[in-house]
């Protein structure tokens, strides 16, 4: 009886501090959206509101009317759309190869590609904008993408060859004995059990195209091609900023994602669950 009454214990403090600790992660957003509903004086206000006195629920019209959201909103897919079809393709070929295939160097080539995962995005900044604007490509849309269709980003690799290691390589060795060729190994037997890591790659390339700010504020100079994350920038002025609207649009930019996640969750926590630590 002792030892259940521990065990029980012993849950219900790991249950609240899972609590405790969402409580913490939320107040960040729950600041967000009661600031979209308020006016500028009432979100700085001390001791703060949680609940807006009155509700300006006008902040939102007015915040996707002072930008032009919809292009920028038509420019951000320009950019994301490509760039998640070129890094799962590309990251999962490149992570094909380093699971499955036998090939000379294969691990010296793949342990020299993850040392670059320490490098600082800051250090390789100033020589690809030197290659890019070398290539005339600067205030286009392709240094934001073709990154993408050149093996995705070694992180998306990693995931994906760790995940493609933990599956039983009889099912190749079966499909070879069949007369499959190890492209059609890949299409056919990989990549559809492969679907939840694929899918967890996804999300975070969409993600990370999603929320880029720093890319486009390097590379794009016309404000017609800006994305929402740096339409979010024309809310803060040299004087004043319309925090406000900043809340209200940040709000409606958020919510794609959070509805991204909820919808792919299953398979985003399956993903990671079952990618293998094999070596």
């Amino acid at each position: 009886m002792g030892k259940q009454a521990n065990e029980r214990l012993s849950k219900l403090m790991v249950y609240l501090l899972c609590l405790a600790g969402s409580v913490v992660m939320l107040i960040p957003l729950v600041w967000l959206v009661r600031s979209s509903f308020m006016g500028l004086s009432q979100i700085f206000i001390f001791p703060p509101e949680w609940i807006p006195n009155p509700w300006h629920f006008d902040n939102y019209p007015k915040a996707l009317t002072t930008i032009p959201f919809l292009r920028y909103f038509v420019n951000t897919l320009i950019i994301l759309v490509p760039s998640v079809i070129g890094t799962v393709a590309t990251s999962a070929l490149a992570a094909y190869g380093f699971a499955r295939l036998r090939w000379p160097g294969r691990d010296i080539i793949f342990n020299i590609l993850m040392t670059t995962l320490m490098l600082p995005y800051a250090v390789t900044l100033i020589p690809t904008f030197l290659v890019w604007a070398k290539l005339g490509l600067i205030n286009t849309y392709w240094p934001l993408v073709l990154p993408s269709w050149f093996g995705g980003g070694i992180f998306f690799i990693f995931l994906l060859r760790q995940f493609f290691m933990s599956l039983p390589k009889e099912l190749d060795e079966a499909a070879t004995i069949d007369g499959a060729n190890p492209l059609q190994i890949f299409w056919f037997i990989i990549i559809p059990l492969s679907r939840p890591a694929l899918i967890t790659v996804a999300i975070f390339s969409t993600l990370n195209a999603w929320n880029d700010f720093l890319g486009p504020l390097i590379y794009l100079n016309d404000s017609r091609q800006y994305t929402l994350a740096l339409g979010l920038a024309e809310f803060t002025g040299l004087y004043t900023s319309q925090w406000h609207l900043l809340m209200a649009a940040a709000t409606v930019v958020l919510l794609p994602v959070l509805i991204l996640f909820f919808v792919a969750q299953r398979y985003f926590i399956e993903g990671i669950a079952l990618t293998g630590s094999k070596g």
